[in-house]
């Protein structure tokens, strides 16, 4: 039970006496310090600490526990007027709106949901700003951030959580950071000087854009964030991870915010409709097939925490507490559960799986490949034409695996070599989409994402 809360917590998502986060050897993926394999699967609640309270907020956190998320995309300085409308104890996070004089009251209450998440087994991308007041561009502001306050502050943040496990570093915020790359510097020196390196660091950037476009090579970017966004259906989020994928020195990638469950399509419903269960699943198995280390799911009534006595923005619809059990939220744990189940780090991607030549749209089919395995994914349930022969064993096992569902159904064994075409069930269309699994036979794999991956990671075996 959450100490001062009527919400139970039946389980952690993550277990962190695997020790702190880091980035994987081969530079592509990230790990616990015992060498445990760390699947990011993230959640947007930029608004978490402004406009819940800390009932609502352990609700919301268990339920993300429950559905395998591992990291909550949070922002203490919120989108919202998050410097001058208070939060719902009535604080507001700055004195005078100075960030080197922060109001420990608005802390306070940060650190009780920081402390709930972590008994959730989860971790909290922590922006310590949203970008606005760092440049405002668009939003409420105001710009409060300097070159000589950037520092300051982000000593205050680095020194306030040195000592808390479940801390992802998320600078950015919605932001092109050409033109102010020296304050965003300042701010992650000084969550460096404060924290002493212990948590990992990466840049959330504004629509359409990666952290690598322009912060690659900053050396405390430990991993690539893009934001792919929500102007189309369809969008081919694999391309921007493909870029990040080639970008050296090597770094993990991931989409830090695809589309938005119920969100409308380029802010246009009634020309475009809403994106729904299907769009999240596509932009997840595009991107993490693609050579992401993990991804980022989102509802767009769920970052808001909209409410019906609140103003919609971004014509959301929903009340965000009917809206966590939207389908695309439950889904996403199969995306975790299925790359967790067979070898973690040597996977990469490999279009040259598919026979026949992929081109960008609806149905693109992306193929990645492993340590004895290999997956492709078919968004619109059309058959599957596979090159045989460019992973080990000479038979391989067939499944097909249900991202709607998380259940695997053996398809059969095969040689392991020419061409062959592998047709899903169902009738071929939009939202028919299944991931071919091929397994090497020899290897003795268990179902694709059953639960053994899971409970090796948090050491229940």
């Amino acid at each position: 039970m959450i100490i001062g809360t009527t919400t139970a917590i039946s389980a952690q998502s993550v277990a962190f006496r695997h020790g702190d986060l880091k980035v994987s050897s081969n530079h592509r993926f990230l790990m616990h310090a015992d060498g445990a394999p760390f699947f990011y699967l993230g959640d947007t609640a930029w608004e978490l600490f402004h406009r819940l309270t800390i009932e609502e907020s352990a609700a919301y956190l268990d339920n993300r526990s429950r559905k395998g998320f591992t990291v909550i995309q949070a922002v203490v300085l919120a989108e919202l007027d998050g410097l001058n409308t208070p939060n719902r104890e009535g604080q507001r996070p700055l004195i005078d709106n100075d960030p080197t004089r922060i109001n420990e009251a608005y802390f306070g209450h940060v650190d009780k949901v920081i402390d709930l998440a972590r008994e959730c087994g989860l971790y909290i991308g922590l922006l310590p700003t949203w970008g606005d007041k760092v440049v405002k561009a668009w939003g409420a502001g105001p710009v409060v951030f300097t070159l000589d306050n950037a520092r300051v502050y982000g000593r205050i943040l680095g020194q306030r959580y040195k000592d808390r496990a479940n801390i992802i570093w998320i600078l950015g915020g919605d932001r092109d950071p050409a033109g102010v790359e020296q304050v965003w510097r300042q701010m992650a020196a000084g969550l460096k000087d404060g924290d002493g390196g212990r948590h990992l660091v990466t840049f959330h950037p504004q629509g359409g854009q990666s952290s690598g476009d322009r912060l690659h090579a900053e050396p405390w970017l430990d991993f690539n964030l893009l934001q792919s966004g929500h102007a189309r259906k369809d969008l081919p989020n694999y391309r921007m991870i493909e870029a990040d994928y080639r970008r050296l020195p090597v770094k993990p990638c991931t989409d830090g915010e695809p589309r938005y469950e119920n969100h409308p399509v380029n802010w246009k419903p009634e020309q475009n409709g809403w994106f729904d269960d299907f769009d999240v699943r596509q932009a997840a198995y595009w991107a993490v097939f693609a050579g992401a280390q993990g991804h980022t799911y989102g509802c767009h009534d769920i970052w808001q925490m909209k409410t019906p006595a609140r103003e919609a923005v971004g014509l959301a619809r929903g009340d965000w507490r009917t809206s966590l059990d939207l389908p695309g939220a439950g889904q996403m744990q199969f995306v975790r559960r299925l790359m967790l189940s067979r070898p973690f780090f040597s996977r990469v991607p490999d279009q040259a799986l598919i026979a026949d030549a992929q081109q960008d749209g609806a149905g693109h089919q992306q193929a990645t490949r492993g340590a004895g395995y290999t997956f492709v994914y078919t968004p619109h349930g059309a058959p599957v034409r596979l090159a045989l022969g460019r992973m080990s064993g000479s038979r391989v096992k067939a499944w097909w695996y249900d991202p709607r569902t998380g259940k695997a159904s053996a398809i059969g064994e095969f040689a392991n070599s020419g061409t062959r075409t592998f047709t899903p069930p169902g009738t071929p269309g939009r939202g028919n989409d299944w991931v071919l699994v091929l397994d090497d036979a020899e290897r003795g794999f268990g179902v694709p994402g059953s639960v053994d991956g899971i409970q090796q990671e948090n050491g229940n075996e």
